[in-house]
């Protein structure tokens, strides 16, 4: 795969630079500063922080979030009012989160709002560019926030982001998450919830799954290769249907949808559900 190829459907690709290239001398300055304020400050904070955790009322109606970073590149309000439409009417509350939201902090802190159902309508890539050449990779989901080697350098040092570009290798750039990301740096748990990542390439393999998984989520569901905006579209207010109102089993709302929207027409790319053993098991019973 060449660097400048145009992307296809809603995949696009990361930079994984070494760290020596993407850092600098900035950042060991920054790293200094940090370490002298929070030497002080460190011990006070794990004291006196309250606890971001909230328990989860289970007489509520649950909650649902729409995180649409393609709102900037790929809108489609019908599909957004579509999905709304049949989360409400399956009984929950719906929080809807546009494009220019969708920064490092929002992913920071997405388990702590204690969503039974998240549907990330996102731009990612199983794919890194290091040097001249494209490698395999955990899955890496797209923000909408600019990238810059000064901001968030702990997570940079320890490979939890990325540089992310949707015609890498030419700007502009933002800033991607990988599993790591998820796994050390998200804030509290999810709770058993369902997580639909409409990208492409969300179940190329099973890292950013595996990671969703241990920091609480029940179940993971997304593509196997790239999709177009459109097909992905289409393809989940289809799953929503037979998950949310025909209460079938996530097992059977996968593979009806795929029988009846089919896989992606260009790349071949069909839904996938983590863990297997969710399968037989309705989003009621997940959650």
């Amino acid at each position: 795969m060449k660097a400048k190829n145009k992307p296809v459907g809603i995949k696009h690709n990361v930079h994984k630079k070494k760290r020596e290239k993407r850092i600098g001398l900035a950042v060991i300055v920054a790293i200094l500063i940090a370490i002298v304020l929070i030497s002080g400050f460190l011990i006070n904070s794990m004291l006196n922080q309250p606890s971001t955790s909230q328990p989860v009322n289970s007489t509520a109606e649950p909650k649902a979030a729409i995180v649409d970073q393609l709102s900037l590149t790929c809108p489609n309000q019908t599909f957004i009012e579509t999905a709304t439409n049949i989360l409400k009417q399956a009984g929950y509350t719906v929080d809807y989160y546009s494009g220019e939201k969708v920064t490092v902090e929002f992913y920071r802190n997405l388990p702590t709002r204690n969503y039974a159902l998240i549907i990330l309508r996102v731009h990612s890539t199983a794919a890194a560019l290091e040097g001249e050449e494209f490698v395999e990779t955990g899955v890496s989901f797209f923000t909408s926030e600019s990238y810059s080697q000064f901001k968030y350098v702990w997570e940079q040092l320890t490979d939890q982001l990325a540089i992310a570009s949707y015609t890498m290798p030419e700007p502009p750039y933002y800033f991607a998450i990988f599993p790591k990301f998820v796994t050390s740096s998200m804030k509290g748990k999810f709770q058993n919830s369902t997580i639909i990542m409409m990208g492409c390439e969300g179940l190329n393999n099973t890292k950013m799954a595996e990671a969703f998984i241990q920091k609480g989520a029940k179940a993971y569901i997304s593509w196997s290769q790239s999709v177009s905006a459109d097909h992905t579209d289409i393809a989940t207010a289809n799953l929503l249907q037979h998950m949310l109102i025909q209460k079938q089993t996530i097992e059977q709302a996968v593979e009806n949808t795929m029988k009846e929207i089919g896989p992606d027409p260009t790349d071949n790319s069909f839904l996938l559900y983590y863990p297997t053993e969710v399968g037989k098991e309705t989003i009621e019973d997940a959650s």
